[in-house]
């Protein structure tokens, strides 16, 4: 998904605050969930957003 999805989808069109609050949230949820099972499930694929592997790659 891209940054501008995520941010129609979660904040609303509407949401006039930094897009960059969507790199906040994924590094949070990478803290959370990746981190304490050491597996990579949120990947940047630079260019067009975020997407989810399977974590044991």
């Amino acid at each position: 998904m891209s940054k501008t999805e995520i941010l129609d989808e979660v904040w609303a069109a509407a949401y006039d605050g930094d897009p960059n609050i969507i790199e906040v949230y994924i590094r949070a949820l990478r803290r959370s969930i990746d981190v304490p099972f050491a597996v990579r499930s949120i990947e940047t694929v630079r260019g067009a957003g975020y997407r989810l592997v399977d974590g044991h790659a």
